[in-house]
């Protein structure tokens, strides 16, 4: 099968060498991602501000490889401080609450102090 690496230009991206996404046979594996604009390359101070950047840029991902996040069944959540996972649960909820997928929140500290939140998913394609 063919695969796909689909890349949005991120600074990180290439410094790091890595891409947004991998797709390959309907299988969609998003990169661990943060609540960076990339436009403006600015961080909100808010973790909840952050995770809705962070599904943002993760919809994005899974639309230019055919899918949605009604399509994700794994959910990966890494937070700093693990006091600031609750306040995120309305944001995650509404972008996961048809695709209901297996998750895991991890407490791990992440590459700058100023994120607050990271997220990694898995989809597959249902059409």
């Amino acid at each position: 099968m063919t695969r796909r690496h689909i890349s949005f230009g991120s600074p990180f991206e290439s410094q790091i060498g890595y891409s947004r996404a991998v797709v390959e046979d309907g299988w969609i594996f998003v990169a661990g991602t943060t609540g960076y604009d990339y436009e403006t390359m600015t961080m909100p101070e808010s973790v909840i501000d952050q995770a809705a950047n962070t599904l943002k840029t993760i919809e994005r991902a899974l639309s230019e490889a055919g899918a949605s996040l009604d399509d994700v069944v794994r959910v990966r959540y890494i937070l700093p401080d693990p006091a600031d996972f609750e306040p995120c649960w309305p944001v995650l909820r509404a972008a996961f609450a048809r695709a209901r997928p297996a998750a895991t929140m991890m407490v791990a500290g992440l590459m700058t102090p100023d994120m607050k939140i990271e997220i990694e998913v898995t989809a597959k394609r249902s059409r």
